[in-house]
């Protein structure tokens, strides 16, 4: 198959597809005589994996490991340990993101609170922050 049949396949931009070919996550595809890319049902295979991969939040550096952990005969136990971490990673996340949330909401209020013509809060917060 061509790559914009593939691209629609995985549900993804052909850009993509070339992106993950110069990343090295899915092989160079052989080309026509015409010149174009052609594509087999295991490159699609290998797609969905990166595209559910990345929906799951890994990056394409993990998304790589992972790869290279399933064509070197799936130990689960790595895969776990890459799983382990990523879930880690996303409690962390998840975390600032409360902090985050709870931060607006206070901010949010302090507005609600401020009569129209006097400075905004949230502005002069974001204005005035150093790290």
């Amino acid at each position: 198959m061509k790559i914009g049949a593939l691209a629609k396949a995985a549900g993804i931009a052909v850009d993509t597809v070339r992106y993950y070919e110069r990343r090295g996550l899915i092989p160079r595809a052989p080309r026509t005589a015409s010149g174009y890319r052609c594509y087999g049902a295991g490159d699609l295979t290998r797609l969905r994996f990166i595209v559910h991969a990345k929906e799951l939040g890994f990056t394409l550096e993990e998304i790589g490991q992972l790869l290279a952990i399933k064509s070197g005969g799936r130990t689960c136990s790595q895969v776990r340990a890459v799983a382990q971490r990523k879930a880690e990673e996303i409690a962390v996340r998840m975390g600032m993101l409360a902090k985050m949330r709870a931060t607006l909401l206070a901010l949010a209020d302090q507005c609600e609170q401020t009569a129209d013509g006097d400075p905004c809060p949230i502005l002069n917060i974001l204005e005035d922050y150093h790290e």
